[in-house]
């Protein structure tokens, strides 16, 4: 992924590029580990491109989160460092949320969820929240060889099917509510939000 500009942020027309690869990955018979690179320095992703979110109307909010949630299905991603969504009056999605309890516990699951707490490597390996963490080598790609030889290990399987469907009825619910315009408009002023609950 290279957005440079937008911290490779999840926009439509990234999305749109990564369906098309993984669709034509998926024909590839040869094909048995796939791993997604940053081409940023220092970024893999900042998630979904909540400026151009912020422009959306609500329906083209909607048809958004069904692609990126195939694109998440597509994928199987289960690498999470922080789940900062609710600080822009936002749901974490499930591909993180349905991990988090079993990996942490529900207590400290709540409140990484519920603080919006962004994590280092390192205090998520202490957590248990990610399997590795390395220290960054001067190209800036130590975790893309990291993955490499683990790559070479293993073939993920991942089943993340109930939780993405589970995170589609709540975000329908949470598409038209106030906080989330909310947050969407304090993100793109700079600013707190100011939630009422609603």
């Amino acid at each position: 992924m290279t957005r440079p500009h937008a911290c490779n942020a999840l926009g439509n027309v990234l999305v749109g590029e990564l369906l098309e690869a993984l669709a034509w990955l998926r024909e590839d018979q040869k094909v048995r580990v796939l791993l997604i690179r940053s081409g940023v320095k220092g970024v893999f992703c900042a998630g979904a491109d909540l400026k151009e979110r912020a422009q959306m109307s609500e329906v083209e909010v909607r048809v958004f989160v069904q692609r990126l949630r195939g694109l998440m299905n597509e994928i199987a991603s289960s690498a999470v460092l922080g789940l900062i969504e609710t600080s822009r009056g936002l749901l974490p999605g499930a591909g993180g949320t349905q991990r988090l309890p079993r990996c942490l516990g529900v207590a400290l699951a709540k409140e990484l969820i519920f603080t919006g707490r962004r994590l280092s490597g390192a205090q998520a390996h202490a957590l248990g929240l990610v399997n590795h963490a390395v220290a960054q080598n001067e190209e800036g790609d130590a975790a893309y060889h990291r993955a490499r030889a683990l790559a070479q290990e293993i073939l993920p399987q991942v089943d993340i099917a109930s939780g993405m469907a589970i995170e589609g009825m709540c975000y329908a619910q949470n598409i038209p509510t106030r906080d989330r315009l909310e947050g969407m408009a304090a993100f793109r002023e700079k600013r707190p939000p100011k939630f009422v609950g609603e």
